[in-house]
């Protein structure tokens, strides 16, 4: 098996499991247990990896709160702010493109009486920081817009953003499940007041994530019950999670350099290779604008579930977007949302790279993409007659 859907999830390290592993058998105490030696043992561990991770985002330990994964991160930011805030305004702003548990969150609290505005973006997925300023009022309470986008890869102006809030006096929260780890980020710097991050993107386990809350950002908590996580989400602490996190994010900072100048090479290699030997197809996303790891395409005139069948049957492994809407028959919210008419939005595949993909894999992959786009083609009615007199 070739594995090209590491936007999906990635391969834990074996060091993150081999940093885990104490904490199921040997320091297994409740690390909320503070009056005994095992809890004692469990909780040094949470302080330990509350440090390291906050130090990969420059923020400081107490604004680092452990969740289940992204998903919960972008509820309790996004629902959290706005209950809390909802004496101040009702009025949240996010984009068309972002991951489902933004926008799905954003309905519920539509539900709820909030009022929410889409802002559009660019033919790259990019959105305009200007756009997002014409929407802020009075009543602006949160900005929700995602560091990079989970299907194509476009890294949206965080910087321009944040201080954009900043001056305007609105909480600013991004969702950086694929781009921590990947990217450089500092939440001061970028003027961050919330951020979503989720271990399984970069090497760590799955089921555990964070949310950084800026201090004084005023916000209502997600999960009631006990007093773990300085008392923000009530639940016993899955500290074997937490620590593999902190073990995967520490390796992807420390080697991000060197680990982004080969990813790079390998992903220009396959775009360059792909757009040049299959005619009919396109790239999605920002050319530079985009994750080290991440090429999204679309080819016409087939269906992109035939080509995934076709390539996974071969061994390799990709996906057509958001593993989170994979069970859908629709075309993507986001390749629909940068201008993409429902037949080519339908012929879309997502590729992306790790630190274990090789040159080899890439090269593999590119022999075996045009035949079978190729195949599909000569079945499809729409292709019949194309580039022909």
């Amino acid at each position: 098996m070739i594995y090209l859907d590491n936007a999906a999830t990635t391969k834990m390290k074996d060091s993150v499991v081999e940093a885990m592993k104490p904490y199921f058998t040997e320091i297994f105490g409740n690390a909320s247990s503070t009056y005994t030696s095992a809890g004692q043992a469990a909780r040094k561990a949470l302080i330990q990896s509350r440090e390291t991770v906050a130090r990969c985002i420059g923020a400081q330990p107490s604004e680092l709160f452990f969740t289940s994964g992204g998903s919960e991160a972008d509820n309790w930011a996004i629902k959290g702010v706005a209950l809390r805030n909802k004496n101040k305004g009702n009025h949240i702003i996010t984009t068309t493109v972002e991951h489902h548990a933004v926008l799905h969150t954003c309905e519920f609290l539509e539900k709820q009486g909030f009022r929410v505005t889409y802002v559009p973006v660019d033919e790259y997925g990019m959105v305009n920081p200007d756009d997002i300023a014409k929407e802020i009022t009075e009543e602006t309470v949160l900005v929700s817009v995602m560091f990079a986008n989970n299907e194509i890869g476009t890294i949206n102006p965080i910087a321009k953003i944040g201080k954009l809030c900043r001056e305007k006096g609105v909480y600013f929260h991004t969702d950086a499940v694929q781009a921590t780890g990947a990217v450089p980020i500092d939440v001061n710097e970028l003027n961050i007041d919330l951020l979503s991050m989720s271990a399984h993107k970069f090497h760590g386990p799955k089921g555990v994530g964070a949310l950084y809350i800026r201090k004084g950002v005023k916000i209502e908590n997600l999960i009631h019950g006990g007093a773990q996580e300085s008392g923000r989400r009530a639940t016993t602490e899955n500290v074997a999670g937490v620590v593999g996190m902190a073990q995967a994010l520490k390796e992807a900072c420390d080697n991000m350099q060197e680990k982004t100048q080969k990813l790079v090479y390998l992903r220009d290699k396959l775009i360059d290779s792909i757009l040049e030997t299959i005619p009919y197809t396109r790239l999605n996303g920002h050319r530079e604008e985009r994750l080290p790891n991440n090429t999204s395409f679309c080819f016409r005139y087939i269906e992109g579930e035939s080509l995934l069948l076709s390539l996974d049957m071969m061994g390799y492994v990709v996906s057509s977007g958001s593993a989170c809407t994979s069970g859908s028959l629709d075309p993507s919210h986001v390749l629909l949302g940068i201008g993409l008419p429902h037949e080519i939005a339908h012929g879309s595949m997502r590729v992306s790279l790790s630190e274990f993909t090789t040159e080899e894999e890439i090269d593999s992959f590119i022999k075996a993409v045009g035949p079978i786009v190729q195949r599909l083609r000569d079945m499809s009615p729409l292709y019949e007659g194309v580039g022909k007199e």
